[in-house]
């Protein structure tokens, strides 16, 4: 049952294949009218455990005052619209007072019976939205998945105004106006403070632009048998969800009982400058995190002393300075084939660009970030990473991204897209920054961080990323081991360290350097409920 569950929240479907999976199902012998009965079942129980109906305290002894909270459920025409009735009959039936918006007449055989049983029970049903905004809760069941044409009249301005309310609203599958695949707002969308994704994760909830509608999400498992969704997403899905379970297996814990430093990996960071000494300590601290081996950095010679008082276990390199503080060159006593990995760009500044030219033509996994890439910008990028024999790893937020690829799709419209075709543009494993981070390798296989923290969003939490990430890929490369899971790995602790700290400290609390104090919590909690879930 674990197993299953976990398999379950890591896939994600796109429309087609959702529609797909559910014809298997039907195929098979299951009635829609149960699986309807089902789903809404399931919804019905959430929003009670959510949002309970509590008598009232002092009941009136002839009848009057309220008798329990109001809910207004949206009603479209297909099965979405079914499923809200559904749920609108046994909430009715839990004690609720429920109202029932139903703006298009022509209904679904099946939402239809529905309907008509719901009036049997007399559940008041109106066709304007204004008399739902007496209600304690929305329910919106519109349209579910597959919705293709922009939202029309009367149903767009009902929206409008539902959004105006600041009412607590919840979602079936998707709020109503998003496009299942994209995110995109159909002309408008219901803001949703809980949407309960059916069955499988949709590619929308991993898409930047739907999070504002999505509010809360929870999947409402029903029990699509593996085998359906293996028949249609094969044995590797394209598209993946980072769940806890997937970064804790590939980090290199517990260590063998046996071991030494260098067994561990050794790590090369190459940042910082003058101007920018700060990127040095924190891309450092994170790879202190990450339990690599071996830690050297190499900045600016004048940086040497603030580093050594800050990472007092890393061999600190100095290295000749240009006139503006950056790296001249790389010293002669590093020689690339003693490491087993490099992180090279925070804080380097542009005029670093010799030194990011020889990172390159090394024949060492590499990771790259900030000016790393904005130099890698300026050197013809896809030729330039086309003649490595080695694991490149490349870390661009949004403006990075379309500096480096240019005809990539829009990763504002579809970053899913944006960042597969990267990937097979450049060879390289490329991590797209975002509220939902994507990470694609060269076969094409898309992975997403499924939750962050806007606490992210400060100077330097890309620094703390990069030097975590370079930490693991030195290890996996070392012992052998896939660097692109670590990659995924690193994304994931990074996000996850800065929920922590948002829930401690808030999100405007969430400086770079606390949230390399959250690294190692996550860790312990994340690998300790992992045990716990195995035993």
């Amino acid at each position: 049952m674990q197993q299953r569950q976990e398999k379950i929240q890591q896939m994600v479907v796109t429309a087609q294949q959702m529609r797909e999976i559910e014809g298997r199902i039907f195929a098979a012998g299951m009635p829609v009218a149960a699986l309807m009965e089902k789903v809404g079942g399931l919804i019905a129980s959430r929003v009670q455990a959510l949002y309970p109906c509590l008598p009232p305290l002092f009941p009136s002894s002839t009848g009057g005052g309220k008798k329990g909270l109001r809910v207004g459920v949206l009603v479209g025409p297909g099965h979405n619209g079914g499923d809200g009735l559904v749920v609108a009959r046994e909430l009715h039936f839990q004690g609720y007072e429920v109202v029932i918006y139903r703006p298009i007449a022509k209904l679904k055989e099946l939402t239809l019976q529905h309907a008509q049983y719901a009036e049997s029970l007399g559940i008041p049903c109106v066709e304007e939205i204004e008399p739902l905004q007496e209600c304690d809760l929305i329910i919106d069941g519109l349209f579910g998945f597959g919705l293709e044409r922009a939202i029309a009249e009367p149903i767009f301005s009902a929206i409008h105004q539902l959004n105006q309310w600041s009412k607590p609203v919840i979602s079936i599958d998707l709020p109503s106006g998003l496009h299942t695949d994209t995110g995109e707002v159909l002309g408008t969308a219901v803001r949703a403070t809980y949407t309960f994704c059916l069955g499988l994760w949709k590619l929308a909830f991993l898409q930047d632009r739907a999070l504002e509608s999505v509010g809360k999400a929870e999947l409402i498992d029903f029990g699509i048998p593996v085998a359906d969704i293996s028949a249609v997403l094969g044995e590797t899905p394209n598209i993946q969800r980072v769940t806890p379970a997937v970064a804790i297996a590939h980090l290199p814990i517990p260590r063998a009982a046996v071991t030494h430093k260098y067994k561990q990996g050794h790590l090369l960071l190459i940042c910082g400058s003058r101007k920018y000494a700060g990127g040095a300590i924190l891309t450092g601290l994170g790879a202190r995190a990450s339990g690599v081996g071996m830690l050297s950095i190499a900045v600016p010679e004048s940086l040497k002393p603030l580093l050594v008082a800050q990472l007092p276990e890393a061999l600190i390199i100095g290295c000749p300075e240009t006139e503006t503080g950056a790296i001249a060159s790389l010293p002669e006593e590093i020689d690339l084939s003693s490491y087993n990995a490099i992180a090279c760009g925070p804080g380097l500044t542009k005029d670093a660009t010799s030194v990011v030219e020889k990172v390159l033509e090394s024949d060492l996994p590499i990771v790259l970030d900030a000016d790393g890439l904005n130099i890698l910008a300026q050197l013809n990028p896809i030729p330039t990473l086309s003649k490595r024999q080695a694991p490149t790893v490349l870390t661009p937020h949004t403006g990075e991204f379309k500096r480096l690829f240019p005809d990539a799709p829009d990763t504002t419209k579809d970053r899913v897209s944006a960042v597969r075709e990267a990937a097979q543009q450049s060879g390289a494993v490329v991590l797209l920054k975002g509220a939902r981070t994507a990470i694609c390798h060269p076969g094409g296989s898309v992975w997403i961080v499924p939750e962050s923290t806007p606490a992210l969003a400060r100077g330097g939490s890309g620094d703390v990323l990069t030097g975590l990430m370079g930490g693991l890929v030195a290890t996996a490369s070392q012992q052998e081991l896939p660097i692109a899971e670590m990659v995924q790995s690193a994304a994931w602790w990074h996000a996850q360290a800065g929920i922590l700290a948002a829930e401690e400290r808030t999100e405007l609390g969430v400086d770079a350097y606390t949230l390399t104090q959250y690294l190692m919590a996550v860790v312990h909690r994340a690998y300790g409920t992992a045990i716990a879930t195995a035993f």
